[in-house]
């Protein structure tokens, strides 16, 4: 068999079994498996072997040939499970209300093609997870920057979901998973702004906009008018302190004490 068929063959097929075990046991009563990988760490270890992980020994086999099958392998993986799971629960009135609905406002090769490109950043989140693992924990021993308990923010629920099938189900886990990450880097981003550069933009419309992901703005920030003088008394004030150097709104947020195994 040619490299490509045998990395679509054996990825796809891994990604399937997988994404069916990950679905049906929890409904033979052996949940207690699955449960630890709906909250990061084991969140994150779930999505790496249903994306990028099989990725990895398709392209030590079979080069980056074995890397694209495995990637039309995972594709085609996908849609046979959206279609068993839309099978087995096709007396269900929720079935692909959200993806038919969508199919009537713009038409469904617009809607498929849309989909299909929000999932070509998918490696781009990958790279904040990275981050999140790895640098801002340098920020935490650095700076004392307050730490996180990343399955508060990393974690998907929307299985439990009454009415969402196969197709619907799918994108709304990977929204899951992506809201997640997104809050968790605004949420380090924050500490990082407010630390370095607490001063207000001269542009008032992205003030405004900006105020959204960044409260400190409005809460704190030097206007743009002020003095270096001013950038240094806020220092003073909002870091000159023994707790977390958080960013000002919420100095406390969302932190623990102790070595959780959660922890950033």
């Amino acid at each position: 068999m040619p490299p490509f068929l045998l990395a679509l063959t054996i990825m796809g097929g891994f990604t399937l079994l997988l994404s069916l075990l990950l679905t049906f046991l929890p409904r033979i009563g052996m949940g207690m498996i699955t449960a630890p990988l709906t909250r990061a760490p084991g969140l994150d270890l779930a999505v790496a072997l249903l994306s990028w992980i099989p990725w990895i020994p398709a392209g030590i086999l079979w080069g980056w040939i074995g890397v694209l099958g495995a990637v039309l392998g995972q594709a085609l993986a996908l849609m046979t499970w959206a279609a068993i799971h839309e099978f087995a629960n096709r007396h269900h009135p929720g079935r692909r209300v959200i993806v038919k609905f969508i199919n009537r406002l713009i038409g469904r090769p617009r809607n498929h093609a849309a989909l299909w490109v929000t999932s070509i950043v998918y490696p781009v989140f990958w790279g904040i997870r990275l981050a999140q693992y790895t640098l801002y924990p340098m920020l935490v021993l650095l700076l004392r920057f307050p730490s996180y308990k990343q399955s508060e923010w990393i974690n998907v629920s929307r299985q439990k979901f009454d009415g969402l099938v196969g197709h619907d189900l799918i994108w709304c886990l990977y929204c899951d998973w992506m809201t997640g990450v997104y809050a968790l880097g605004g949420e380090m981003l924050r500490n990082v702004e407010s630390f370095w550069c607490p001063i207000r933009f001269y542009e008032g419309k992205k003030c405004a906009n900006c105020v959204v992901d960044f409260p400190d703005i409005d809460g704190g920030w030097v206007p743009a008018d002020g003095t270096m003088q001013d950038v240094e008394q806020v220092l003073k004030e909002q870091y000159e302190t023994d707790g977390p150097r958080a960013w000002f709104g919420h100095p406390v947020r969302m932190t623990i004490n102790g070595d959780d195994a959660d922890d950033v």
